[in-house]
């Protein structure tokens, strides 16, 4: 059974969906795009709320700096959880959104019993995004760098034609960098995606490269899911996040070994299984 509305914050709409039975996951980010990676299968294990934040939505009037603090989005989050009742559940961010599910759950424990940080590396820096392209320079395979650098080359053409979806093209351009089959067009999963930039150029060029997921792990005392792919070149390499294992005895670091930037979408099986298995495997639920 689905479940969708939309909730006022300050004046954003910020819509929701609820798909699915069982422990309840909160997914950070865009209602529209999130709700399409996860299988219906895993939705017959867990019950998944896909939330908006402030970026993904129209905004309702200019906005200054002060609109869009990440604080404020983590209030928002909370305010959410409450329209919503939920009492507990499992956190869940992707990609740079893995900053957003971690900080709330620094700022909001009470509810919060597990995390789970998808596709992210520690950090967003510049310096991280670089080693992260050498990387790729260096260990791809000659196909897929062929493939990148045909996809890359159309990237100005799209931002100038639609300049206010530019974080969506490049999000599909780079698609050789994001799928473990570097063919992959990502073009219909963006489809109705709304991206307000001055909100998202804020998140991913200032706020998530000022954080460490690593530093801020370190006193962090409730179970932990890292979920990463191997062929995820976006946020490589993987050997980024070996310092984890020696944080806490709580934090699960697991590697797809045929994905890529959405192993939920691209090893769906393996995914499902490792990921409700370790949900379910500490019952700290009422069920």
């Amino acid at each position: 059974m689905k479940k969708s509305g939309t909730l006022t914050i300050d004046g954003f709409p910020l819509s929701y969906s609820i798909e699915g039975e069982g422990i309840p996951v909160l997914v950070v980010g865009s209602t529209v795009y999130y709700s399409q990676l996860f299988t219906q299968e895993i939705k017959k294990k867990l019950q998944f709320f896909f939330v908006d934040h402030r970026g993904f939505v129209k905004p309702p009037r200019s906005l200054s700096p002060e609109d869009y603090q990440l604080n404020l989005m983590l209030d928002d989050i909370e305010s959410i959880r409450q329209m919503l009742n939920l009492e507990e559940f499992v956190i869940l961010g992707h990609s740079g959104h893995a900053f957003m599910a971690l900080e709330y759950a620094r700022k909001y424990p009470e509810c919060v019993k597990k995390v789970v940080l998808l596709n992210s590396a520690p950090t967003n820096s510049k310096e991280r995004q670089q080693q992260s392209f050498s990387f790729f320079r260096d260990t791809a395979s000659d196909e897929r760098k062929r493939q990148f650098e045909k996809d890359i080359a159309l990237l100005e053409r799209d931002i100038e034609k639609d300049p206010e979806r530019r974080f969506v093209h490049m999000c599909i351009r780079m698609g050789a960098q994001s799928f473990y089959d570097y063919t992959f067009d990502a073009t219909d999963l963006w489809e109705g995606v709304y991206t307000n930039m001055q909100i998202i150029d804020h998140l991913w060029g200032e706020v998530f490269g000022s954080l460490n997921l690593l530093q801020s792990l370190k006193h962090f005392n409730k179970p932990v899911f890292i979920g990463l792919g191997r062929y995820d070149y976006l946020v490589a390499p993987v050997s980024l996040w070996d310092p984890v294992e020696d944080l806490s005895l709580k934090v699960e670091k697991v590697i797809f070994e045929h994905s890529g930037h959405n192993p939920m979408l691209e090893e769906p099986h393996e995914f499902n299984k490792r990921l409700v298995n370790w949900i379910y495997e500490v019952d700290d639920f009422i069920r």
